[in-house]
């Protein structure tokens, strides 16, 4: 088997993970719920993992890092949590549907939407396809759409589908000059690139563990800077003020409802452990230099379309790409029975980012890379590709 498919989550991670979620299971009770040790032992290790997200993040403080699922449930939570009928939003054509969807649910309750589209030089028959299939912002409209009276800006960090990066430092700016809030989806980022929230002017920060994190699915979080009152999606047992009728309001309890998953954050904490013994900038050079590896042989192969702006230096380590006409759900299927090559092909769950590829029909072949991958990995997926 040769794993591909490390944009939708990972599969290589390091071995303390699954030890960390083994020893987990037999020895932690539940976070804040008692004082006894295996309840202490939960918490101690809940807190250890808000702290090294809000290090990684220059965060505002572990009490500022709230726990989910994953992304959608921290992106319903920041938009549905800040918006309100009557307010303003800007968001791009490079989301994900985890963006959009709440967005669009926001937009029939009376939430102004605004989507800024992508870069392209105009010809007779529109954009030219080189330019097209860059799927480049256009920084340009988003920032003449960054007016002040505007609520928020959401954007995502990384395009899941084409990996080219967005400048969440410039369009932070932006943010700050128009006084609007600033939301960042970090999915196909965070562990991976630098997000610093206090340089980059995020105020709230949504991200999930079973990605760069590299910890198991089920775990992912929302980081919220000091000040910003974001209303909770859910409200329950919190292991304190029984006895208040409403949920507490202060931070990580105000967004978080219910027994937490700590036998996942257990193996999240041994995660970031282990990013941070890598050091700044280990994964995402290996990463990359194996995604430009890959890029420049099927580059070469006849036919081959691929999406994205390469001319960035830093992007997120994907390709995404197409054989002629060939239907992405047939190639992505051929590598994975004939050549144990795991891909994913179809729409990625980035409808807006199709279409202005042009690629709604046909879909993608996605090669995504882990720093785990091999170079006689990324060399056996060409050969094969090149093979159909």
């Amino acid at each position: 088997m040769i794993y591909l498919d490390n944009a939708a989550t990972s599969f290589y991670r390091p071995k303390t993970v699954a030890e960390a979620v083994a020893e987990a299971i037999n020895t932690m009770g539940n976070c804040s719920r008692g004082t006894y040790e295996t309840a202490l032992t939960s918490a101690r290790t809940v807190y250890e993992t808000r702290d090294l997200l809000s290090g990684l993040f220059h965060g505002d403080g572990p009490e500022q890092v709230a726990f989910t699922a994953n992304s959608t449930e921290s992106l319903n939570i920041a938009i549905k949590g800040v918006l309100d009928p009557g307010d303003r939003v800007v968001t791009t054509a490079l989301e994900h549907n985890s963006v959009l969807r709440p967005l669009y649910e926001m937009e029939r309750q009376g939430v102004d939407l605004v989507v800024v589209g992508c870069t392209g030089e105009m010809d007779q028959g529109g954009r030219s396809e080189k330019e097209r299939h860059k799927g480049a912002l256009d920084y340009d409209a988003l920032k003449a759409a960054i007016i002040p009276g505007t609520k928020a800006v959401v954007c995502t960090h990384a395009s899941n589908l084409t990996g080219n990066l967005v400048d969440i430092r410039r369009i932070g700016g932006w943010c700050r000059e128009a006084g609007a809030l600033f939301l960042v989806d970090a999915s196909q980022t965070a562990g991976v690139f630098s997000i610093d929230m206090e340089r980059d002017n995020i105020d709230i920060l949504c991200f999930t563990g079973h990605k760069g994190l590299m910890g198991p699915q089920g775990t992912g979080g929302i980081c919220v800077r000091k000040g910003i009152r974001v209303r909770p999606l859910l409200s329950g047992g919190s292991g304190i003020m029984t006895y208040s009728k409403t949920h507490p309001a202060s931070m990580p309890t105000a967004l978080e409802a219910g027994t937490l998953n700590a036998h996942g954050l257990a193996g999240l904490r041994a995660a970031l452990l282990y990013i941070r013994e890598q050091g700044d900038g280990t994964i995402r050079d290996r990463e990359l230099a194996l995604m430009r590896r890959f890029h420049d042989q099927v580059s070469a192969i006849p036919g081959v379309c691929i999406y994205g702006d390469f001319e960035q230096q830093e992007r997120a380590a994907i390709v995404a790409l197409n054989l002629g006409d060939e239907d992405s759900g047939e190639v992505s299927d051929y590598l994975a029975q004939e050549h144990g090559i795991y891909t994913r092909s179809g729409g990625h769950c980035a409808p807006l980012m199709h279409e202005a590829l042009g690629t709604r029909e046909q879909g993608a072949v996605r090669f995504s890379f882990s720093h785990f991958n091999t170079a006689e990995e990324v060399d056996l997926a060409a050969a094969a590709l090149r093979a159909y």
